[in-house]
């Protein structure tokens, strides 16, 4: 390798979209220096991406950003459901849903919500948190070649601005660099799924009278089905700024030079119905639905993340979302590996854990696609199937049958059919409110930099072998007592032991990712023993 390096770091993120920037917040969190490089100037400008679901804020609350979204998200707070019509201005109009969580019955099963954020709103607010953290990001900066012996990485980067080159050397590089990854490429990693499912343009234009229009109806994207001229409609700030996705068919021979201002004003007032209101173009751009899931999720000390490793149809937002956690689940285990806390075998559940999850997701984002009539989009015959059930077991209930946990049933479906967090292993810890010190917080709240032990406040048994374990491991391990006048209280007298699917003589370990790693039903001989023992497999520690 190349001996001439300019820079070490532990790791390289290579991508500054949401998926490489959230990478660096969180590994920023837990502390492990990194150098993130992004080919362009700056972070997006074009409104898309928006939909943030409810796992992804947990994650942003755990990592202390999620109230800034929310700031960043306010003037689309109040838009909820999609509306499926003919028109505007017709009768042909249907709620698909009409409100994302009827009844606020959400709340029973988290502290966060979903948030409607588009993509040139929160990049900048994880760019800003990233580089508040003292993260090292490099826009105009791109990768020109990287090589890795099985020890390093060596990647060549040149400034954009200035043509200097830099070598870099990294114990570990993250590819957050897009759905035609050069570093994917150069791996030679292949894809499964259909492939490409349709095509679209982007337009941005500005508009005053179609809020007129509109009245009171405040949707997160409107699916208009005119036959002449379909296309979906997504408000940016609810009174002039707009944007609008018209089909687009290359295959055809239809090129984007065809999208002319002229041609996407007309299209746009004969989709919405409303000849009359005004429409200034202010931007295009192309982007192309696909289902593909790449066939490994890295080579040696390189590993892909977002949509380099997985691409879906853009209905339900699981793309970026699926990214996101993408790089949550990768950055505790890389922070696990460098601080010696864990063996390199602990990588290797990177891919066991997430490529299952992102297959599941992908098909049921092309079933929502076919569900929802994307305009655009022909499924094939016999594909689809009717309603495949509701967001909530996708975007929350997702569980990692293999990898990192023990006690995980491997014949369990990844998505199930209904939302069930009941502590089972490999599945996202339950939520509880808590008091802890007289600060009320969820129990969520715990997990990011440690691995949770939690058990009976009476119970003292388990604590004292986890600070046992704790010390032999030479790694962090917090254990709460959870009951009246314990560590965490919990609020309106609830069972922490039954939400766990436990009893009060049991415990329950959890993973810095929330996820659940562990648990045991009840008292064992000897905590101490079983507690290590699970932990060295979980951490592969010989």
């Amino acid at each position: 390798m190349n001996e001439n390096v300019d820079h070490r770091v532990p790791v390289l993120i290579v991508g500054g979209s949401l998926v490489g920037l959230s990478a660096s917040l969180f590994l920023g969190r837990l502390g492990i220096e990194h150098l993130l490089v992004e080919k362009h100037a700056a972070t997006s400008t074009h409104p898309r991406g928006r939909g943030n679901n409810v796992r992804t804020m947990e994650v942003f609350r755990t990592a202390g950003v999620e109230q800034r979204i929310r700031e960043a998200a306010s003037v689309l707070a109040d838009n909820h459901g999609i509306l499926q019509a003919g028109s505007l201005t017709g009768d042909d109009q249907e709620w698909l849903f009409k409100e994302i969580d009827p009844g606020g019955g959400l709340a029973r099963f988290t502290p966060s919500g979903w948030c409607l954020c588009s993509q040139n709103d929160l990049e900048p607010v994880l760019l800003a948190q990233a580089r508040e953290q003292g993260s090292d990001l490099r826009f105009s900066t791109e990768l020109l070649s990287f090589d890795s012996d099985g020890s390093a990485v060596d990647a060549v980067l040149k400034n954009r601005e200035t043509g200097e080159h830099t070598t870099v050397r990294a114990d570990y590089l993250i590819a957050a660099d897009g759905p035609r990854s050069p570093i994917r490429e150069q791996l030679r990693i292949g894809q499964s799924g259909p492939g490409d499912l349709f095509h679209n343009v982007s337009i941005t234009f500005r508009s005053k009278k179609l809020a007129d229009v509109l009245g009171d109806r405040r949707f997160i994207v409107c699916y208009l089905t005119n036959p002449e001229a379909d296309g979906a409609l997504l408000p940016v700030d609810n009174e002039q700024d707009w944007v609008f996705h018209a089909p687009w068919k290359p295959e055809q021979g239809e090129t984007l030079e065809d999208f002319t201002d002229e041609r996407c004003a007309d299209h746009i007032r004969r989709a919405t119905g409303a000849q009359d209101i005004d429409v200034e173009i202010t931007g295009k751009a192309p982007w192309h639905a696909a289902e593909r899931v790449a066939d490994r999720y890295g080579s040696g000390r390189v590993f892909l993340a977002g949509d380099s490793a997985h691409e879906m149809s853009p209905t339900g937002a699981f793309g970026s979302n699926t990214g996101i956690q993408d790089a949550h689940n990768l950055a505790w285990k890389l922070a696990a590996v460098l601080r010696g806390e864990a063996g390199p075998g602990l990588l290797d559940s990177y891919e066991a854990e997430r490529q299952p999850v992102a297959r599941a997701t992908s098909e049921r984002a092309s079933a929502r696609s076919a569900e929802h009539s994307h305009p655009g989009y022909a499924p094939p015959p016999g594909a689809g199937g009717g309603k495949q059930g509701g967001l909530l077991p996708v975007a929350l209930g997702y569980r990692y049958v293999r990898g990192a946990v023990v006690g995980a049933d491997p014949e369990q479906p990844v998505v199930p059919r209904g939302l069930q967090l009941t502590g089972d292993p490999g599945s996202r810890a339950p939520h509880l409110w808590v008091r802890q010190s007289g600060e009320r917080k969820s129990t969520l709240d715990l997990y990011e930099r440690s691995f949770v032990l939690l058990c009976d406040g009476a119970d003292v048994a388990w604590r004292r072998a986890a600070e046992r374990v704790a010390d032999r491991m030479s790694l962090r391990l917090d254990a709460f007592g959870i009951g009246s006048g314990s560590d965490l209280e919990p609020e309106n007298g609830a069972d922490w032991a039954e939400a766990h699917g436990t009893t009060a003589e049991g415990a329950v370990l959890v993973r810095p990712d929330g996820f659940v790693a562990w648990r045991s039903a009840g008292s064992v001989p000897d905590p101490e023993a079983t507690l290590y023992d699970v932990l060295a497999t979980l951490l592969s520690r010989d």
